[in-house]
């Protein structure tokens, strides 16, 4: 009897132990494990989600696509239950987000807590069906954009001619091209070989991404617009999930991910990123990189060569497009006015 009595606890504690880790979700990115979106979000997500569900939501982080896969596959990992949540940039895939494009136009962008707070606003108004396939959990967006150059500094447009800069959206090449440059289209974590191999001049990124990338010793020349940290353009990045996945998990659970989504996950992002971002940007100055600032008063002959690139967005997305931009702008407005 005494012996049945010990198997049966045993049993039983072998049975609780299994049931405490109900859920397991696979996230996948493209940056290096020590990049803000991991240490910044993913981690802390990641720490809540799990202490939130009493363990049974065991989250596990793979970076540099361990899954397998590229960059602008992402989006369809998750949408296919290949990956549980992903993390990557909408314009990856162009054209397939074009409302989300509002925000990667030249010269919409702020910081990295504006634009995203901006966002949440914008996604429930507009973004709804291009979405409908996963489960957002964040759509935000990094600093704004600066120029990254190596052997040359962009001080002007008439800078730019020749230059082969990477982009990372369709709206960003098509930017590029019209101030001047030729625009490479590619993902950010081909950008240090496409640099040192001579491939591109130089990258529109923001400084937060730097320290993951170690391009540091490569590109020593920088720009900025209108103010310190003043950028050219951002992208739409998005953390989605499994719809599936989701739907199949029961109720409190459910709660646990959606107390974990949306506009409190926002305001983590928009931190992280901004800390992250003049972080990097300090690093450059206290390594002697040559940091140009185009003045305010001569941000106008840039705004005025890409406006053709907004004007074409605006016609491309129909009668609701110039609606669409003007509350985009709205939107950003009142997220700095906070």
């Amino acid at each position: 009897m005494k012996t049945l009595l010990i198997a049966s606890v045993t049993l039983a504690a072998m049975s609780g132990a299994g049931a405490a880790q109900e859920v397991t979700l696979r996230v996948q990115h493209f940056l290096s494990a020590d990049a803000p979106i991991q240490k910044g979000v993913l981690e802390p997500w990641k720490k809540a989600v799990e202490e939130q569900s009493g363990g049974r939501i065991d989250v596990q982080i793979y970076p540099s696509m361990q899954l397998g896969g590229k960059p602008p596959q992402l989006f369809d990992q998750a949408r296919d239950g290949v990956v549980d949540v992903a993390w990557t940039l909408l314009g990856y895939t162009p054209g397939r987000f074009p409302a989300s494009e509002a925000f990667e136009l030249p010269f919409m962008s702020g910081t990295a807590t504006e634009t995203t707070m901006a966002l949440q606003e914008y996604q429930t108004k507009y973004m709804g069906d291009e979405l409908k396939d996963v489960k957002p959990l964040l759509i935000h967006a990094p600093a704004a954009y600066k120029f990254h150059t190596k052997g040359k500094p962009i001080q002007s447009m008439a800078d730019l001619k020749g230059l082969k800069i990477r982009a990372p959206s369709r709206t960003m090449t098509d930017g590029l091209n019209a101030l001047g440059a030729t625009a490479v289209g590619m993902p950010v974590p081909e950008v240090p070989q496409a640099l040192t191999t001579g491939v591109i001049d130089g990258a529109v990124i923001p400084w937060e991404v730097f320290g993951s990338l170690r391009i540091e010793n490569v590109t020593q020349d920088h720009t900025e617009f209108g103010t310190e940290n003043g950028g050219l353009s951002t992208s739409v990045m998005a953390l989605v999930m499994n719809k599936a996945k989701y739907d199949n998990l029961p109720d409190d659970l459910k709660k646990v991910i959606d107390d974990n989504s949306g506009a409190a996950l926002a305001a983590l992002a928009g931190e992280a990123f901004d800390k992250a971002e003049a972080a990097e940007r300090q690093k450059a100055v206290d390594a002697g990189h040559n940091i140009v600032v185009i003045p305010e008063d001569r941000l106008g002959e840039w705004q005025q060569a890409s406006q053709p690139v907004i004007d074409a967005w605006v016609k491309s997305m129909g009668e609701n497009g110039q609606a669409m931009l003007d509350d985009a702008k709205a939107m950003l407005a009142g997220a700095r006015g906070k």
